[in-house]
């Protein structure tokens, strides 16, 4: 390991803290406190919805297919059914969109995956 590995790897970790928010237009996620806010409003999610917000928002316009996903949020490798994944997405659009039907936030790329929205602004 060079002196180099371990500056990358610093500089990771503080990156990593200095972004302790995500705000896009109408949400914002505190990844320290692991909270999302709609408004002044508070959504509730579970250890699984959260992870699968904060890989898609910190990725935007980035498309995750639902193998992906299960792989990173999981944290294995994929050996099941994928409507998992399917099933968390519905149950977080329910929770974050105004129209979970015609989602802003989290798109459906057909036949690929999902991706948080590039469109929306990144006030931070």
């Amino acid at each position: 390991m060079s002196v180099l590995d371990g500056f990358e790897n610093t500089k990771r970790v503080v990156e990593e803290k200095l972004c302790a928010k995500l705000v896009f237009e109408g949400i914002e996620i505190d990844i320290s406190r692991r909270l999302i806010y709609r408004g002044k409003s508070e959504i509730k999610t579970t250890f699984v919805e959260f992870e699968i917000l904060h890989l898609l928002a910190r990725n935007p316009g980035k498309v995750f297919s639902k193998e992906q996903i299960y792989d990173i949020v999981w944290k294995e490798p994929y050996s099941g059914d994928y409507n998992i994944v399917m099933s968390h997405i519905r149950n977080l659009r329910e929770k974050i969109e105004d129209n979970p039907s015609k989602p802003i936030y989290i798109q459906t790329v057909w036949g690929v995956g999902y991706r948080f929205n590039k469109n929306l602004s990144n006030s931070l």
